[in-house]
């Protein structure tokens, strides 16, 4: 599958039947190496982002604001080949929605309060010196700003 073709898709699917597909997307062109655990976090990163509306009103809409998530930063061309490893990013993005779904204080948070997470190996973002939350695996989350989901 083409990336291309995957944000086609979304872009003709009901709006919660793509945010999922938006976000298996995200968690497996960012972390699709990671353990489990790792995917969480930048699944948890993407829907932290979407309550604050600041990036977008859906999730489709923040993964592919300009240069936040990896959608918009790789090629439409890139394929998601690796069939084990989307499917894993599919099942980590459907239980991170159901988890996210819960009132605040039952939802399990990853990564508290972080609203970016960079591989700074190969990223150095002028952001990089803001408040650790955590480091998992090849990512290291961070608090940039205080997000606080939107009002009504």
């Amino acid at each position: 599958m083409k990336l291309a073709w995957i944000l086609w898709l979304a872009s003709v699917l009901p709006p919660q039947t793509a945010d999922s597909l938006c976000l298996s997307t995200t968690v497996y062109l960012e972390a699709r190496d990671q353990s489990v655990r790792g995917q969480q976090a930048v699944a948890e990163v993407a829907l932290r982002r979407r309550d604050s509306g600041l990036w977008g009103d859906n999730l489709c809409d923040v993964v592919t604001a300009r240069k936040q998530f990896a959608p918009t930063i790789v090629s439409p061309g890139t394929q998601l080949g690796n069939t084990e490893a989307w499917a894993k990013a599919v099942t980590v993005a459907l239980e991170a929605e159901t988890n996210w779904a819960l009132p605040v204080g039952e939802r399990k948070e990853i990564v508290p309060g972080a609203s970016h997470f960079a591989a700074l190996d190969i990223a150095s973002p002028s952001w990089r010196n803001a408040y650790q939350v955590a480091t998992i695996g090849d990512h290291t989350f961070y608090k940039v700003q205080a997000l606080k989901p939107r009002k009504g």
